[in-house]
């Protein structure tokens, strides 16, 4: 990826240094607690514009649309790029090998409006630019994202407990969405009357959280097929390892039991090629780090250190903000009885059922780019999330 053309940037260094760029017109912008940052009057905020100009990084959001999405364009406004302080450097964006980067897109016709969002899966800051920044840069909200504190199928490096680096994607969002609020004031003048969370599988897990646990600082959630974790399951430690033993046994009735619809078998060679044994490993590896043994025979009821250190991330419906909630039947990576089905239950238990919309997507799979191999028999779910959004 081509590094940020500075030419059209006021960059500011930790030190304070700032490197003159005001001629260019860019207004001069602070990102509370950031270590670096880059600050650049663009033509146009959307990927129509920043793959061009090398504001954004198109292999973050690879696969994760459908090639029907409508593509927005002609958003002149501000972007700043850069991180916060942080030791690990899974992130390779822009040459800056440093975690915790971020990007905020300011659109000059604002409607007043915050969106944030966390990376889905282990992507980088970029990962939401099609699916969510473009459409509500186009409808006029202010647009946040971080790339969760760490990156990459070697996340579960960062951090010292099991645990740590997931905790860590909590606590940047967190970060993010205090310093793009002050952002914004500084930018337009005031305070957002609306501040949106808003992602995609473990973007969607932060978005859940964020409600949990920070309500004050959102105004409401939507969420597409978040990431569940709970102490005693289920999870996806639970019902990955038996659909992977069941896909090495030829047994599809145990992938079934596992939670997933039988109607979806057309996706599991896929899914087991690419992402079952690498999910079920990485995040073991994250959350029970001693356990040595295939992903096949991975027995979370049997890992108590595993259940302690899911306790420390998991969710409990006790939402404090209006949530949406959108995922599709035919879920191949988190099976939607084994995950938001049961997040709604917790929300109903909780007593907040309320604050929660939740609609179950008929043919609706995990990432909207396998609706292009399979047309006839899948169907996007990023239009309901956008459309959610900006409503």
């Amino acid at each position: 990826m081509r590094r940020l053309a500075l030419s059209v940037a006021v960059l500011f260094l930790a030190g304070g240094l700032t490197l003159p760029a005001e001629a260019h017109g860019c207004p001069r912008l602070r990102v509370p607690g950031a270590e670096y940052q880059v600050v650049a009057c663009l033509g146009d905020l959307t990927t129509a514009g920043t793959v061009a100009s090398g504001h954004t990084n198109p292999a973050d959001y690879a696969g994760l649309t459908h090639a029907g999405l409508p593509q927005q364009s002609g958003v002149p406004g501000v972007q700043i790029d850069g991180y916060f302080p942080d030791t690990s450097r899974t992130n390779t964006n822009h040459g800056w090998n440093h975690d915790s980067q971020y990007v905020i897109r300011l659109p000059e016709k604002w409607n007043g409006g915050l969106v944030v969002a966390g990376s889905p899966g282990v992507r980088a800051q970029y990962a939401n630019d099609r699916a969510i920044s473009d459409w509500v840069l186009a409808k006029g909200y202010a647009f946040a994202a971080t790339d969760k504190g760490n990156t990459g199928a070697n996340f579960f490096t960062d951090g010292v407990k099991p645990g740590d680096a997931i905790v860590e994607w909590n606590q940047r969002t967190t970060q993010l969405t205090r310093a793009a609020r002050a952002v914004v004031a500084q930018r337009y003048g005031r305070a957002p009357r609306e501040v949106v969370a808003a992602g995609i599988s473990n973007g969607g897990y932060l978005v859940r959280w964020q409600l949990e646990n920070h309500p004050e600082l959102y105004t409401r959630g939507v969420d597409l097929e978040g990431t569940l974790w709970t102490a005693k399951g289920p999870n996806l430690l639970n019902f990955l390892p038996p659909a992977i033993k069941g896909y090495e046994q030829q047994s599809p009735a145990q992938i079934v039991a596992a939670g997933f619809d039988p109607r979806s078998d057309f996706l599991w060679d896929y899914h087991y090629t690419v992402y079952w044994k690498l999910t079920q490993r990485i995040y073991a590896a994250e959350l029970d780090p001693t356990y040595t043994g295939t992903e096949a025979d991975y027995d979370y009821a049997s890992r108590p250190a595993a259940q302690q250190a899911v306790r420390r991330i998991a969710l409990t419906g006790k939402i404090g903000r209006p949530l949406t909630t959108f995922h599709g039947t035919l879920d191949s990576l988190l099976p939607i009885t084994q995950d938001s089905d049961v997040y709604a239950d917790l929300v109903r238990q909780a007593g907040r059922s309320r604050l929660f919309t939740y609609q179950r997507v008929e043919a609706g799979n995990h990432v909207d780019g396998l609706v292009n191999a399979h047309p006839d028999q899948l169907v996007p779910l990023v239009p309901l999330l956008q459309k959610a959004i900006a409503r």
